[in-house]
């Protein structure tokens, strides 16, 4: 319709002035004190807010601005990036709408529109502006996904170096190397083991495994039995495993348990199985 660009060409044109009315509106509704750079800034985005308002009355129905959805998306990024709560974007909305219809009812009204023509610009108004928060919160949800993903990422690669550190391959004497097990022992630990550490003894060519127990401070069936299986693996190869450094404490929790340590020689330190062994 004529009379719509009519509105959109004035909008347009007053983008500036009308936004500094918009902002002023919404800070003085919210009762919120903010500088004059932030001003600056909420003036500039809310001009960009009217501009493509004014492209989208001139559109069919339900047709958006891309610069709209553009605008929409880096928000939503921009929040998530540092950390913000997607509520604090979205809850500003409200303001925006109650800002903009006011001023573009206005705008409608003393450019002779009709009741019927200012609520169809209205409802065209709303209906980006709907548009908008969807894809505000999208592109908040893709950006979070990303920074989750790559923490996450970060987190195994450094959960994988603090497994190599805490189950090093130590070798002592020809064909003769100790693992030290430290801390609690658990399931992600003994995958370690299986993945790196009995590749590890094969190339190192080792005759004999002492596997130390005396830095741990318990230890379940399940980890026992994958310990065992290690044993098997390693049997297989023509490695030799022995365990030592069971303390009495540990040896009672382990019996409690119904571990049964029988099927592998034991010692009582690393230095008594080096004597031994050798």
């Amino acid at each position: 319709m004529k009379s719509f660009s009519v509105v959109a060409d004035y909008l347009t044109e007053h983008a500036d002035s009308l936004a500094v009315k918009v902002v002023d509106d919404i800070v003085q509704r919210l009762g919120i004190v903010l500088s004059q750079e932030e001003l600056e800034y909420y003036y500039s985005v809310y001009t960009e807010f009217i501009t493509l308002s004014a492209e989208g009355i001139t559109l069919n129905e339900y047709e958006v601005p891309e610069g709209f959805l553009k605008m929409s998306q880096k928000s939503g990024e921009r929040s998530a990036a540092h950390r913000g709560r997607i509520s604090g974007v979205i809850g500003r909305y409200p303001q925006i709408r109650l800002g903009l219809i006011d001023q573009i009812t206005k705008v409608s009204l003393e450019h002779g529109l009709t009741f019927e023509e200012s609520a169809e610009i209205n409802k065209r108004v709303n209906y980006m502006l709907d548009i908008t928060v969807t894809e505000t919160i999208l592109a908040f949800e893709r950006q979070t996904d990303s920074v989750i993903d790559e923490r996450g990422k970060e987190l195994i690669k450094k959960q994988k170096a603090i497994d190599a550190l805490s189950a090093p391959i130590v070798p002592i004497h020809d064909g003769i190397a100790v693992l030290p097990l430290i801390g609690n022992v658990e399931s992600e630990r003994v995958e370690h083991i299986f993945n790196w550490v009995v590749p590890e003894i094969s190339r190192l060519k080792l005759a004999y495994l002492i596997m130390d127990f005396s830095g741990i401070v318990t230890i379940d069936t399940y980890v026992a039995s994958q310990l065992f299986k290690i044993n098997d693996v390693l049997r297989l190869l023509g490695v030799n495993m022995v365990f030592t450094g069971i303390r009495p404490d540990l040896a009672t929790k382990s019996i409690s348990a119904g571990i049964d340590f029988s099927s592998i020689k034991t010692y009582g330190s690393v230095l008594k199985a080096i004597e031994v062994i050798k």
